[in-house]
């Protein structure tokens, strides 16, 4: 038996986030208003690997997705102690493909709504950041398992761009260096 102050977590840690002793809750990136440098993207990095240990891959996608919304044109040396967080998505997206570390959800199909429903700032970049994360996703996971949504590519005509566009991108207006990261995670 754990001792009585030992962290709720179920999961181990995810390699590629930082490591944390304690769970943590919104408060870790809602502090942080709308800024979002490089203290936003470390903590909502830490944000997704509490929410993995404690049991929440879904959640940790979605502080993943947070992290590259951050501003970080001129943060290399951030970048370099915490790359963008593409390893750490392909390790969840593996590791929880099974749903024995607890809730996935549909990762192809939230890709697919997040990139095709992207406004504010920075949206172009982030929207291709999506669409190649969709594109991990199903490269990634079972196939069959994970569908994208064929009712909102026919409703809304949806063209859904290749994964060599989506790489292109992010290698034209990404972070300096991104899509080594990015293209490392596709195995």
């Amino acid at each position: 038996m754990p001792p009585v102050d030992a962290p709720p977590f179920i999961n181990p840690p995810c390699p590629w986030l930082p490591e944390i002793d304690r769970p943590h809750d919104f408060t870790v990136t809602r502090r942080h208003g709308v800024v979002r440098g490089a203290e936003f993207y470390q903590d909502a990095l830490r944000f997704a690997q509490s929410q993995w240990r404690v049991g929440k891959p879904a959640q940790a996608i979605l502080q993943l997705d947070k992290a590259l919304m951050a501003d970080l044109t001129d943060f290399d040396e951030v970048l370099a102690a915490h790359p963008p967080p593409y390893m750490a998505m392909a390790w969840i997206l593996k590791s929880a493909a099974d749903e024995s570390h607890g809730f996935l959800g549909n990762p192809t199909r939230h890709f697919q709504h997040l990139a095709s429903r992207m406004s504010g700032p920075r949206s172009e970049i982030r929207a291709w950041r999506a669409w190649f994360c969709m594109h991990l996703a199903e490269r990634l996971l079972p196939r069959g398992g994970f569908p994208r949504d064929g009712r909102q590519l026919v409703r809304e005509g949806l063209f859904v761009p290749s994964l060599g566009c989506a790489a292109a991108s992010i290698a034209r207006h990404g972070w300096r260096g991104e899509v080594r990261h990015a293209i490392a995670a596709l195995g």
